[in-house]
């Protein structure tokens, strides 16, 4: 991992479908409920933003999403990709819920602790995880054993690393869906945001309140060529 990116290696943004916050308070008393999207990237530093001022990186999307959002703006995260994660599922500190690194048991957050899906699940949300769990490949700690009702993820902490599916190269690769493997066509990224948009329409016509909690595996390495077969081309 990138010294650089020790203090920052997760950029993380909250879009929350409200057309202003102020009105969130009132709303919730009327008893509408907000619909929650929570993005993590995997392994970006905090100034590898146009919007953070990087003088030379274009992210023409992500700027428009960080003007959008509920910004986490004293947000910090650990060096490593397990513990990072855990925190924002359980609202505490990773080494309070059992994870202390990336392999092992170290990677798994204690069984009985509650975490956000299923708080919202139990609230009459939709739960939703679609790229990098890295939380557990296996039961109980699967994100499918953990509150979320649709699934879409690859195995271990990166694709095509030990602990994921074999043959994977990020381009038409089996990844583990609602805990099966099923193969998909495209690039990685793009099918974590087709399956995620997927299930967020599928809520909206149910009229279900939803949280989609979207984890895209880059930038962390490996890094082969997005523009390959990806139709988003610019961040």
């Amino acid at each position: 991992m990138n010294l650089r990116n020790v203090t920052m290696t997760m950029t993380v943004c909250v879009a929350m479908a409200w057309p202003a916050c102020a009105k969130t308070s009132k709303n919730t008393r009327l008893g509408k409920r907000p619909n929650v999207v929570l993005i993590m990237t995997d392994d970006q530093g905090y100034g590898d933003l146009a919007c953070h001022g990087h003088p030379f990186v274009k992210t023409p999307n992500l700027d428009k999403l960080h003007g959008d959002s509920v910004r986490l703006t004293n947000y910090h995260v650990s060096p490593v990709c397990s513990p990072t994660r855990a925190a924002p599922m359980t609202g505490r500190h990773s080494q309070h819920v059992g994870v202390s690194g990336t392999g092992g048991r170290q990677h798994l957050i204690i069984r009985g602790i509650p975490i956000a899906a299923e708080i919202f699940a139990d609230n009459g949300y939709r739960t939703g995880a679609f790229g990098k769990w890295h939380l557990g490949s296996v039961y109980p700690y699967r994100p499918n054993d953990r509150g979320f009702q649709e699934t879409l993820v690859h195995g271990a902490g990166a694709i095509s690393t030990i602990g994921d599916i074999w043959g994977n190269d990020y381009f038409d690769d089996s990844y583990w869906h609602n805990g099966k493997k099923e193969q998909f066509k495209g690039y990685c990224t793009d099918v974590w945001f087709d399956h995620a948009t997927r299930f967020i329409k599928v809520s909206k016509d149910a009229g279900k309140p939803f949280f989609c909690y979207i984890q895209t595996n880059i930038v962390h390495g490996p890094q082969p060529h997005a523009q390959r077969n990806s139709r988003r081309q610019h961040l």
